[in-house]
């Protein structure tokens, strides 16, 4: 398992990132993969190869944008408390977890620096229960329903509102023409739906560690191309990380010992989690209100139910007149903020 952590360095490398950027400039129009093509250049041959390697082999990249002064392994020394890289003279302090096998490499940028460790992955623990979990486009983006417990996780809610905020924004300075000023407003959006995405995936395995659960989510990787919305619901659905927050939900459950499973998404939201009556008027807005037995709760809890139960029933995937998952209907439902 390997993670990555952001360090500030506080030195200029002014220098060397420009001398960075020539090196793979050079990669991107040559394709060479040798040192000495590029030693009049200046910068440090530990860091020159592996700018080569990656912007030489690149098939994709077409032109630089943007260069880190990348360290592989064997240029860097650890002890106890710090990573040491000589050819930069640079010390960083080791404020992570130091029981990481060995340290993959250090990328420097003009203000941070990014340490990538390998860790010994936890092994799994046993699940006692099942954790459904709805993500939505709108109301609250993550919805987790605990299976054995009732109790209903939202987090989240304030991500419509950010979006529909920077999209106001943005779509008056395309008015005025200033494209510049529209590009930092969408990075400095992506960096906050970035951190929610942390904050909701962490807070998703720490529970799922506490109750002993495995985490089970929806299969969405075609959503964009088969989800049917309205055209007002149709920005948010497009403009969300859904893909970025399932991976973080990922890679965290690993670092906790937690199991991820994918169930496919058919009717999970119109499907009654209590007596099984598919319908798509059972869905009104936030609410869900089956028209068969009358059962009133939340959207998303009813749609996490579901997806729990599939997971449970080892049904990979359903058709619309199946009717299985009729037990419990006597679980008292409970919700936690």
């Amino acid at each position: 398992m390997m993670l990555t952590f952001k360090i500030k360095h506080g030195r200029d490398f002014s220098k060397e990132l420009t001398l960075a950027r020539k090196v793979a400039e050079f990669a991107v129009r040559t394709k060479s993969i040798s040192s000495k093509d590029v030693k009049h250049i200046g910068l440090k041959s530990a860091i020159t190869n592996q700018i080569l390697r990656k912007y030489s082999r690149s098939e994709t990249v077409k032109e630089v944008k943007s260069v880190k002064l990348t360290i592989p392994s064997q240029s860097i020394k650890t002890d106890k408390k710090t990573i040491t890289i000589a050819c930069l003279k640079l010390t960083l302090p080791i404020f992570f977890d130091k029981s990481f096998e060995k340290i993959n490499q250090v990328e420097i940028g003009a203000e941070y620096a990014y340490v990538s460790a390998t860790y010994k992955e936890p092994k799994l623990f046993k699940p006692k229960t099942v954790i459904g979990v709805d993500r939505n486009t709108t109301h609250h983006v993550l919805v987790a329903s605990n299976l054995n417990t009732g109790k209903v996780l939202k987090l989240g809610k304030s991500c419509l509102h950010i979006h529909n905020k920077y999209k106001h924004i943005r779509k008056n300075l395309q008015r005025k023409g200033k494209f510049r000023l529209i590009k930092q407003i969408k990075n400095r959006e992506s960096r906050i739906v970035r951190d929610i995405n942390h904050k909701i995936s962490r807070r998703l395995v720490e529970q799922a560690k506490k109750d002993k659960a495995i985490i089970v989510l929806e299969d969405i990787k075609e959503i964009r191309q088969t989800a049917k919305t309205r055209r007002k619901q149709r920005y948010s659905l497009h403009s969300w990380s859904f893909y970025q927050l399932g991976q973080m939900i990922g890679y965290k459950a690993k670092k906790f010992g937690v199991s991820v499973a994918y169930v496919e998404p058919q009717y999970t939201s119109q499907r009654c989690s209590r007596c099984g009556h598919i319908e798509a008027n059972n869905r009104k807005g936030n609410l869900f209100h089956c028209v068969k037995c009358g059962t009133v709760e939340d959207s998303g809890a009813n749609a996490g139910f579901n997806i729990a139960y599939l997971h449970q029933a080892r049904i990979p995937r359903f058709e619309k007149d199946s009717d299985f998952s009729k037990a419990r209907t006597d679980t008292a439902r409970g919700e936690m903020r």
